[in-house]
Formats: C-alpha cells, structure tokens, sequence
C-alpha cells in the first residue's frame, strides 16, 4: 500500500490538512516508511496564513493577525519543535516500546479497518490529553502556551507548548496495545494537522458537519475565556466525544479570546514557562502539605475549600469589549522584527531539512541562535530595557549559526562521497 502516491506531493500535502488522505495511500509497515507530514505542511501553513490574511483585509478591511502576535505565536510552534533535532517523540517513542513488549493483538497494518480504528481511537485519545491538559493544574502549564494569545486566527494553531509532549504520551498508551505503530505515526500527525484550519474567525458555519466534526465555530468557544467558554469543546477531529462526555458547548454570545488572566507579554520563554512559577508561588501561600500537592493536581481555579476544578467566582468578567494587548511600536522596529524572525525561520527550516549532516555540538549551537533570537524579539516587542544587549549577542551568534549550516553539511557530503568512492 501507499506506493501510488508521493508522500511529498502537493496533492498528498494538501490533502493531508483537511483529512482527506485514503487508507491506500497512508498505510505503511514500519515507522521508517511514515513521510513527515507535519514537516512537510510548512508550505501549506504558510499558504493559508497568507490567504487567511488577504481574505480577511479584504471582509473586515483590516489584518487578522498583528506582527507582535503572530511572531509570538510562530514562535511558539517553533520552540514546541526543536527536542524533536535530539530524540524521537515522546508519544510515538513510548508508543513503540509497549507495543513490542506488551500488544495483546496484532491489527493487520494493511487493513482499512485498523486505519479507521486507529484515526478513531486516537482522537479519543486526544480528546482526554486535551479534557486532562485543561483539568490538571500542572498539564495547564504546558497547554495554556496554546490558550495564550488574545486573537484567532492560522498563526494561534501554530502556538504549541514545547513541555506538553513530555506528558500527552502516557494517554496514546491503550492504543499500542492493539494498533500498529505506523499507522499510529500516520494518524497523531494527520490528527495535529487537521486542527490547523479550525484556528480562524473567517468560516463561520459549515452547516450538517457541526454535528460530527470539530469546525472553527466550535473550537472559537473553547478558545474564549467567556464563562461559558471555559473547559468546552475538547474534541480534536470530532465534537462527538464531547456531545457524549458533557462538555460540549454552541457559540452564543460573543467570544472573548485569551486566558483568564492575559500574560501581556510576547517574550517567548515567558509564555511557555510562566504559569510553572505561579504554580510553585500558589502552592508555597499554602502550609498543608494535601493543599500544596492539590495545587498542582487539581483544576487551575482550585483553591481550599472548592471543587476539583474550582469555580470561576474570581474570573474578571466578560463584556466583550475587551481589546486585545497591542502595544504601539514604531514601524521601523516592526520591520527590524519582522526580517530577524524571517532570519531565524530560515536557520530554523535548514536545521530540520539537515539535522541528519550535522553533529550534535552544531545543532545545539544553531538551535542556541534559534532560541536566543526569538527571545531578543519578545523583548523589542514588549520593549524592554534589555533588548539592545541581547539583540547584538543574537546577531553575532546568527552569523556562527549561518556559517555552521551552510558549511557543515557540505563537510559532511564531501566526507559521505569520499567514503563510497574509497
């Protein structure tokens, strides 16, 4: 099977996005044989970024997305990535090894059936990481990166945490006991990049397909920090899981996107690891041991004497006229911004595309540069005293970083061909 096709067509990529790849063509063996679809969807992100922005110009007359929030955002999906340069995933690494210890059956890796079980299963699967991610103070830290950013658009789906995967593995556990490594690896990316659509305000309502599929209407509510937003519309492909756990809600009133409590900051270490210091605080206000450990274990609203999940007494309320942060900055900044982060998507996309040609120290040291420049934009973003000194350490390791790849993968051709030649 899945020989048809060219994994890294255009047609396959596409396709790939909206769910609409058949069995036939993305049924593998081994792991090996999986293509990178998420990888290979950098294009295709890219290409509904920029629609989504025209279209939206040309509908409501102004940009949906801002510099400082969309750099955030991709940013943040960039960071999620670069573990993945030193190991395999966690989910499909912990997957892998239960499935050759412990699998109770073998489903045929051939068969539509285990195909259409496995997509199944596997957004169930996401359906409780994401229910857990939202319930368990600690799984919040990591997930709430993803709830962050104040607007809606493409550029918010690409906000990911880049702890998260380091927890969401222990819930795709079940399926290893009887679905095939490879046709799990096909469908915990197909599951990821379906998601990616829904992340916009411009489609409105599909109609019939509200019934089964998770659509942007749905997932704008679980965005919102709206009462009645909050803890909604888990569902990754479909919104069946939540019609049937109780935790489904429509679009009423007006959503009001971000977390209860905007961080009002662009700086990227500071929107993935922020929430782990507010943990840490909360839990040291209190003197009980049982309340310190409930801290992190119980919802993110919890506090003694409350629910599980807490209640939302202390939520700022909502009136919709809410506006997002937007600081001002001068034009010219914005430009400066703009070109380093092109910079440093560029390093970014050469480090994956030549990670296999490169030694260790050279990955670190060129995922160093990725890092420190986005956290040097964070801080011109959000105008910080700091930002002329760390923006001059990032220039000088971004012409390191620049030689390294452009220089090491050569290297390492030359010695590959002397070695078959010899």
């Amino acid at each position: 099977m899945a020989g048809a096709v060219v994994p890294g067509s255009v047609s396959t990529g596409v396709r790939a996005m909206f769910l609409m790849l058949t069995p036939n063509e993305s049924s593998f063996q081994k792991v090996e044989d999986v293509p990178p679809y998420v990888q290979q969807a950098t294009p295709f992100f890219i290409g509904l970024m920029v629609l989504e922005l025209v279209v939206g110009v040309l509908k409501t007359g102004a940009p949906v997305v801002t510099i400082s929030d969309g750099v955030t955002s991709i940013s943040a999906g960039m960071i999620s990535r670069l573990p993945l340069l030193l190991m395999r995933g966690c989910e499909l690494t912990a997957y892998m090894y239960l499935w050759n210890h412990y699998r109770l059956v073998e489903l045929p890796w051939d068969s539509a059936w285990t195909w259409w079980f496995t997509l199944l299963g596997t957004d169930f699967c996401y359906y409780w990481v994401h229910r857990f991610a939202h319930e368990v103070s600690i799984l919040w830290a990591a997930h709430q990166v993803h709830h962050s950013s104040e607007y809606y658009n493409l550029t918010t789906a690409l906000r990911q945490s880049v702890t998260q995967q380091f927890t969401s593995w222990i819930f795709y556990l079940p399926m290893a006991l009887v679905a095939p490594p490879s046709i799990f690896a096909v469908h915990i990316q197909l599951n990821f990049l379906y998601q990616f659509w829904i992340h916009t305000e411009l489609i409105r309502d599909l109609g019939p397909l509200e019934w089964v599929f998770n659509t942007p209407k749905h997932h704008r509510v679980h965005h919102g920090r709206n009462i009645y937003c909050i803890d909604k519309n888990y569902g990754g492909i479909l919104i069946i899981w939540d019609r049937l756990f109780g935790t489904f809600a429509p679009e009423t009133d007006k959503v009001v996107y971000g977390l209860v409590f905007p961080i009002e900051t662009f700086e990227i270490l500071n929107v993935q690891l922020h929430y782990y210091l507010h943990l840490w605080r909360k839990s040291n206000t209190f003197n009980d041991v049982s309340d310190k450990l409930s801290t992190f274990f119980k919802g993110p609203s919890w506090k003694p004497g409350k629910p599980r999940l807490g209640d939302h007494v202390d939520n700022p309320k909502v009136t919709g006229q809410e506006v997002p942060h937007d600081p001002s900055w001068s034009p010219p900044l914005q430009v400066y911004v703009f070109i380093h982060f092109l910079l440093a998507l560029g390093t970014y996309h050469d480090l994956f595309q030549n990670k296999m040609m490169l030694s260790q120290l050279t990955i670190l040291g060129m995922a160093g540069y990725i890092l420190l420049t986005l956290t040097s934009l964070g801080f011109l973003i959000d105008q910080r005293p700091l930002s002329p000194s760390l923006c001059c350490t990032g220039l000088c390791r971004a012409s390191l970083s620049c030689s390294a790849s452009r220089g090491r993968p050569t290297e390492s051709r030359h010695r590959k061909n002397h070695h078959i030649q010899s």
